[in-house]
Parts: structure tokens; C-alpha cells; sequence
């Protein structure tokens, strides 16, 4: 539900609060520059020597020179007033128009328009650095949302798929009510396992991305060896054989999430392999700052711009060897949102010899006090 805009007594315009701000401490510092002039006459002059503020000729009398004086002060006083007011409220106009323009492009993409872009010319100062955070704030934000709608799209399309399927063969089955359809039964299980690791994997990418997880210590290392031991018939059943070596890499994040990261890449790395005599190496290292989990296989070779989409989701890479075990096309969009989410980086470099080299750096834990 649409949360309800404040309702606020109006009020001065900030324009017209710094005029007033402007012609009040002009209004001050006269009135403070005429009491001084009032002070000096009245201690220093001679005593026979009075002024007529109301002539250009002094009088020689000092027993009252309240009175010329303080028609020149009203007069003073009444000027710096009308200048510091006519001032004031120039001056706040050309203060203020960055943010006029600021407050345009805020009411723009409040109604949708995420393209417009403030540019606010000259040099830098705080309207200018608020403009600049703001168009960067417009363009990430332009971009997520593109990024949500093809995001949205593309998993659609992939779950229209197997429902699609699936509809067909139960229509099949329900022509053909009497035949054997164990077959059909084989066909569906296929298909509705599927389309559950699909929702699964859409649930796990969200999960990802609005970093609703606990956050503990883990040791990339134990994360590591544990999903290539699960990962052992499936590396057997396509003749690849997986090495691991590296130290402890203590970090902090969620032990779930970070399993599922290191079993996404390795069964990448195994099913997207050589057909025969595959090698996948995994290895943990740590740092000063980061801890590294890297995840190399043999394979075909990849081109820059074929690695570079293969973090988009749903886009298979074409030239990679396709299997039955090739997935819901999430696995690495998947190891870039866990990464993202635990203020890690995630880079794909394509081996010379043919392959791909994953390498995950994420932030090392603090050392406890006592070790």
C-alpha cells in the first residue's frame, strides 16, 4: 500500500527566510555601527561642538543632539532595510537555483521518468555535489529497474515453459485414459522438477539480493571441500577430476549461501568440461583485506564477449558443451548476487588453454582478540 504524503501547515519559503535572514543581520550591524557613532559622539566631541544631522553644518551646541541624530539613524535604518530586503532576495534566488533544479528532477522521477539527468554546471560545492550524487543515484536506479524487468521477462518466459509442458501432457494423458502411461508419468516428473528448481533458484537469487540472511563466521576452505564432496559422483559420472588445495580463509557471511556460491561453480566447472580427462581446480587463499575462492576448469576456449554474458541470467553460454545437467540458467547470476551481497567481487577470466577461471574475492574476517 502506497504510503500517504505528510500533510504540513504551509510555511515561508526558504528563498524568503534567508532574505529575512539577509535584511535582519544588515538591520543588526547598522544598528550596531550607528550605536558606536552614537557612543564616540558623545564621549569624544568637545563639549561645546554639537552635529545637526539634519544640515550639512555643525552647530555649536551640545545639549541636545538626540534629536538630529536619530532622524539620520530612522533614515539609515529605513534604507538598509528596503537594500538588505531587495538584496537579500536576489541573492537567495541565484543561492537557491541548483536547488530548483534539484527539486525539479526529484518531482520527474517521482512520476517515472528515471532518464533525466540534472548536470548541474561550474565548479564544485554542496548543491553541486548533492546533483551529482543524485544523477548517480537516478542512473543505478535506472538500471535496476531495467535490470528487474528483463529479469522479470526472462523468468516468466522460462516458467511459461514447463507449465506449458505440462499442460500438454496431462491433456495427452486425459485422451488417452486407458494406455500405458508410465512414460508420460517419467515425462511430467522431468518437467515439474524442473520448473521447482527454477522457482527454487528464483527464490534463492531473491534472497541474495535483498540480503535477508544471518551473517556468522565461515571458513571458505571447509565451504569448499564439502561441495566438491557432494559434487564427487557427478565429477565421476563425467570423467572429471577435481583438485583442492589452500589455507583457511576465515570470513563472514551466511555458511548457506556461501555453500550454495561454491557448489553453483563447481558444478559449472564439472558439467562445462572436457568430454573426457576434465580437471577442475579448487583453491582457497587468504589475504591481508580479502579471502579468494577460485574455481578453474579445462574445457573448450572462450571468447572475452561470451564470458563477459555469462552472469546474465538465464543466457547459457551457446559455444559451452550443453548436457542434461546444464541447469535453470541462474547458476552464476546466482554466485554474483550471493558475492554482491557479501560486498565481494566476482571475476571470470577466460583460461588460454581452453575453460573458464572463477575467481570470488569477499572480505576477511577480523582476527578475535586472543589468537
Amino acid at each position: 500500500m502506497r504510503k500517504k504524503s505528510v500533510d504540513r501547515a504551509p510555511g515561508l519559503s526558504v528563498r524568503l527566510k534567508l532574505t529575512l535572514s539577509y535584511a535582519g543581520f544588515l538591520m543588526l550591524a547598522g544598528a550596531v555601527m550607528l550605536a558606536a557613532v552614537w557612543v564616540f559622539l558623545l564621549r569624544y566631541l568637545p563639549a561645546g561642538l554639537t552635529i545637526d544631522f539634519t544640515s550639512r553644518w555643525f552647530s555649536p551646541n551640545r545639549s541636545d543632539p538626540l534629536h538630529g541624530f536619530a532622524v539620520a539613524a530612522a533614515v539609515v535604518l529605513a534604507f538598509l532595510l528596503v537594500f538588505g530586503l531587495l538584496g537579500g532576495w536576489i541573492l537567495a534566488g541565484r543561492m537557491l537555483a541548483p536547488l530548483a533544479r534539484i527539486t525539479d528532477a526529484t518531482r520527474m522521477a517521482a512520476t517515472g521518468s528515471l532518464s533525466h539527468r540534472i548536470r548541474l554546471p561550474g565548479r564544485r560545492d554542496e548543491f553541486r555535489e548533492l546533483a551529482d550524487a543524485f544523477d548517480t543515484m537516478l542512473a543505478r536506479l535506472e538500471a535496476h529497474i531495467a535490470e528487474q524487468q528483463r529479469f522479470a521477462a526472462n523468468a516468466s518466459h522460462e516458467l511459461r515453459t514447463p507449465l506449458a509442458t505440462t499442460k500438454m501432457l496431462l491433456d495427452v494423458a486425459r485422451n488417452y485414459l486407458n494406455s500405458d502411461n508410465g512414460a508420460l508419468v517419467d515425462r511430467l516428473h522431468t518437467v515439474n522438477t524442473r520448473a521447482i528448481d527454477l522457482t527454487e533458484a528464483l527464490l534463492l537469487l531473491s534472497r541474495a539480493n535483498q540480503r535477508s540472511f544471518t551473517r556468522g563466521d565461515v571458513d571458505l576452505s571447509l565451504i569448499a571441500e564439502e561441495a566438491t564432496e557432494t559434487l564427487l559422483p557427478l565429477a565421476e559420472e563425467h570423467s572429471v577430476t577435481i583438485e583442492t588445495s589452500g589455507d583457511m580463509t576465515p570470513t563472514i557471511g551466511s555458511h548457506a549461501l556461501l555453500l550454495q556460491l561454491t557448489t553453483n561453480l563447481v558444478h559449472n566447472a564439472i558439467v562445462h568440461n572436457l568430454p573426457e580427462q576434465g580437471i577442475v581446480w579448487v583453491t582457497t587463499s587468504v589475504h591481508p583485506k580479502n579471502v579468494v575462492l577460485s574455481v578453474e576448469n579445462t574445457g573448450e576456449k572462450l571468447t572475452p564477449e561470451l564470458v563477459s554474458t555469462l552472469v546474465e541470467p538465464f543466457l547459457r553460454g551457446t559455444e559451452r558443451i550443453r548436457t542434461h545437467h546444464a541447469g535453470v540458467g541462474l547458476g552464476l547470476a546466482i554466485v554474483e548476487s550471493i558475492t554482491q551481497a557479501h560486498d565481494g567481487t566476482l571475476t571470470l577470466t577466460p583460461r588460454a588453454a581452453g575453460g573458464l577461471c572463477v575467481t570470488v574475492q569477499l572480505p576477511a574476517a577480523a582476527p578475535h582478540a586472543g589468537r
